[in-house]
């Protein structure tokens, strides 16, 4: 999975997510999900609005994907299919 799909998914966890915090947990640098954010802000998947000090971000999950493969595909499904798993690895049914 690409950096950009991983960090869209952290977002899609949690839209107050520090971007430092995000960086940790996919292993790259907060320089680099920088540039991540700003490149799916620039392309429509992302909108960011400040909260305080904070940002808040919101995806926008009937964006399709820019990839002539994947192109057929929103977001959402990306979303609600690592959703799905996580729901899975933890014992619950994807729907709680």
């Amino acid at each position: 999975m690409t950096h950009h799909a991983r960090v869209l998914l952290e977002i899609a966890r949690d839209p107050g997510v520090r971007l430092r915090d995000v960086a940790q947990t996919i292993g790259i640098t907060e320089r680099a999900v920088q540039g991540i954010v700003a490149d799916l802000v620039q392309a429509g998947y992302v909108t960011r609005d400040r909260v305080g000090r904070r940002n808040h971000y919101s995806l926008n999950l009937d964006r399709h994907f820019r990839h002539h493969t994947e192109a057929h595909a929103p977001v959402r499904a990306l979303v609600e299919l690592f959703a799905g798993l996580e729901s899975l690895v933890q014992g619950k049914p994807a729907d709680q």
